[in-house]
């Protein structure tokens, strides 16, 4: 099935509801550190494949934009869902994104990877959504419940916990979650690529189109606004 005949379905990305994966899906900071190396290395590899697929599309094979759909969906998906916390959202978002990207891919001429490219998209689309709702979102329990249960962090830390470190470590989690909502979409766009999807700071500049030293002062801005939001967490 090609990915025009699939529109609207949202057949080649999660359905809602579905377990949120992790890393990619927690809506919250994740305290890893991105892997600059190894996201360079993939990068170079998928490069090639990539080029092929986009040349095929250009000549009119919509199966072989399928093929990039398939590949680029689930990190997408996450950036997405990071940034709007609802999965509704989300999927119709996701239709959005890659509807124009089917649209605008005769004009694609590699200036950037498919990868910077689909994710500048998503970006800008997913702020201008936030925009124009005009209102900050109350957060879904299902969706928080969701995050929280099946990040890998938070797995390994109540492995062994107690009844009491259990709901501390929940009621941080949903901090984290309302936290991340109080951002400007600006920040809270960096914030999701950066600490929970681990790009590097050169990879968000070309994303957003901007310079690595404005990731820097808006990552900076945006991490002294959680730290300050969950202050009373702490105190």
């Amino acid at each position: 099935m090609s990915f025009a005949s699939a529109l609207p379905n949202s057949a080649l990305w999660p359905a809602s509801p579905s377990p949120a994966p992790a890393p990619a899906e927690t809506a919250f900071p994740s305290t890893g550190k991105p892997d600059t190396k190894r996201r360079t290395m993939q990068d170079d590899l998928s490069r090639k494949q990539d080029d092929e697929l986009i040349a095929r599309t250009q000549a009119g094979d919509a199966t072989a934009f399928d093929e990039l759909v398939v590949k680029y969906s689930p990190r997408l998906y996450g950036l997405v869902y990071n940034m709007t916390s609802n999965h509704e959202d989300t999927n119709d978002l996701m239709q959005d994104i890659w509807a124009k990207a089917y649209r605008s891919i005769a004009g694609f001429r590699g200036k950037s990877s498919f990868y910077t490219w689909i994710h500048s998209i998503g970006v800008n689309m997913t702020i201008n959504f936030l925009k124009k709702r005009g209102r900050r979102y109350t957060l879904s329990l299902d969706d928080i419940d969701s995050n929280v249960q099946n990040d890998k962090e938070f797995i390994e830390l109540t492995a062994t916990s107690d009844p009491v470190r259990e709901a501390d470590l929940s009621e941080l989690q949903k901090r984290l979650n309302e936290a991340m909502q109080k951002l400007s979409h600006d920040h809270r766009a960096v914030v999701t690529m950066f600490d929970i999807q681990g790009m590097p700071h050169a990879e968000i500049a070309k994303i957003l189109g901007t310079s690595e030293g404005t990731v820097r002062s808006r990552l900076f801005y945006a991490h002294r606004q959680l730290q300050n939001f969950l202050t009373e967490f702490h105190s």
